[in-house]
């Protein structure tokens, strides 16, 4: 990491600021002691300083960092460490191992902020914050609260937990064991609170179809929640009632929400309430080698579905926020989801501003990132190319030259000759 300069100043690009403004043609953008002084025409900017740093980024598009709003960066995918259980049994030193060059590829890809909703604990957010570790901040909610028997209680049959402490599941019943439940993660350190309203595709005994907490327990979750400087709850929800339990019951965003029902559509609308689709996570394609025929033609029909309720979903004006699921998917590859969300309906400009500034106000950090506007932190993304052209420029991450945290640089592959 190069320490931040005073001053440093991207000349010569296209901005897309990430309120969804209009793009600006040679655009300059100033930078000072880690915030945007400045972001728009060249013609209008203020006199730089003598020595400044100066960046020539002509022919590139100058974005706000991206924010990730699902990911577990202690696991990667099942095809390269083992299946879901035992990377979530593996000692807890392995998994922060894990996450180290997760963090590291993530903030390459230009993510600079990840929400991880189980895995990540303090410890490593704070090896972040204070520089022993290479990686985007985090947000983090250390792990799901869930049932007896639910989407995150990873417990065998015959009791044993498999798969305790962070990343794990917290199992509890009933509104006031929730409250404690609650109580208990955010005292481990967790800015958001993570619930499993519905069951999920890798739990041991439910199914995306099953419910998960109650709409009563759900109350109880996110009343206590509010209670601790209105912190955020996020619910992993993917069909059944679920969702609209989850809705009702006032949570923050809705993870997957892969059958969500037209009219709870509406209410989402009503209420302000995020989807955080996890694409990536829902198309990835499953080895027809390695995987039954019966189950292929389900998983693909499941897919065809969902698609079908999330655009729906999309076109009725939910907020969306982007989110890739990571750990289950590629750590790395997270700006393919911008790609994915344009296919689903959305504009270009939209799908920034889903993983900009819509997943900043999701972050609850809308004061001080998501965009290039005076103030906010100088978290500074550059790619080759016009990604309102072809959004899917963002997926690759050679096609991101430069990556700028709190206004010092993390990735800087601009040209040598553009620079003056």
């Amino acid at each position: 990491m190069i320490p931040a300069p005073e001053v440093m100043l991207l000349t010569g690009g296209r901005l897309v600021d990430g309120t969804g403004a209009a793009p600006v043609d040679d655009a300059e953008i100033h930078l000072r002691d880690g915030l945007v002084q400045f972001a728009g025409p060249a013609a209008l900017a203020p006199p730089a300083p003598l020595g400044a740093r100066r960046i020539d980024v002509t022919g590139h598009t100058v974005l706000p960092g991206f924010f990730d709003c699902h990911t577990h960066l202690t696991m990667r995918p099942q095809s390269r460490i083992g299946g879901t259980i035992a990377q979530l049994t593996d000692p807890m030193s392995l998994r922060v191992l894990r996450a180290v060059p997760n963090l590291s590829d993530t903030l390459d890809a230009g993510v600079t902020t990840v929400r991880d909703l189980s895995g990540a604990d303090l410890g490593i957010k704070l090896a972040v914050e204070q520089g022993l570790v290479r990686g985007p901040r985090l947000v983090i909610a250390i792990r799901i609260l869930s049932i007896t028997g639910g989407h995150g209680d990873w417990r065998a049959a015959n009791g044993v937990d498999l798969a305790g402490g962070s990343g794990g599941g917290g199992v509890a019943d009933g509104p006031d064991a929730f409250v404690r439940a609650t109580r208990e993660v955010l005292q481990a350190g967790a800015d958001c609170v993570k619930v499993a309203a519905s069951g999920g595709m890798t739990s041991p005994r439910s199914s995306p179809e099953h419910g998960g907490l109650t709409e009563d327990e759900l109350r109880a979750v996110v009343r206590e929640a509010a209670r601790h400087g209105d912190v955020p709850v996020a619910a992993h929800a993917q069909d059944g009632p679920g969702i609209p339990d989850a809705v009702r019951a006032g949570v923050r965003s809705i993870e997957h929400g892969y059958h969500v029902r037209q009219e709870t559509v509406s209410e989402m609308v009503d209420r302000g309430t995020f989807l955080v689709p996890t694409l990536a996570t829902l198309t990835r394609e499953r080895d027809p080698a390695t995987t039954p025929a019966p189950e292929l033609a389900r998983r693909r029909a499941t897919v065809a579905a969902a698609k079908e309720r999330l655009a729906a979903a999309m076109a009725s004006g939910v907020r969306v926020a982007l989110g890739t699921d990571a750990g289950l998917m590629t750590h790395g590859a997270n700006l393919r989801e911008l790609g994915l969300m344009v296919e689903l309906g959305l504009s270009p400009m939209a799908a920034i501003v889903a993983g900009t500034s819509a997943a900043a106000e999701l972050c609850g950090l809308d004061a001080e990132l998501g965009s290039l506007t005076p103030g906010k932190r100088a978290d500074v993304v550059v790619c080759a190319g016009d990604p309102l052209a072809d959004i899917t420029v963002l997926a690759d991450p050679d096609n991101v030259v430069l990556v700028v945290k709190d206004g010092a640089v993390q990735k800087d592959r601009v040209e040598r000759g553009a620079q003056r």
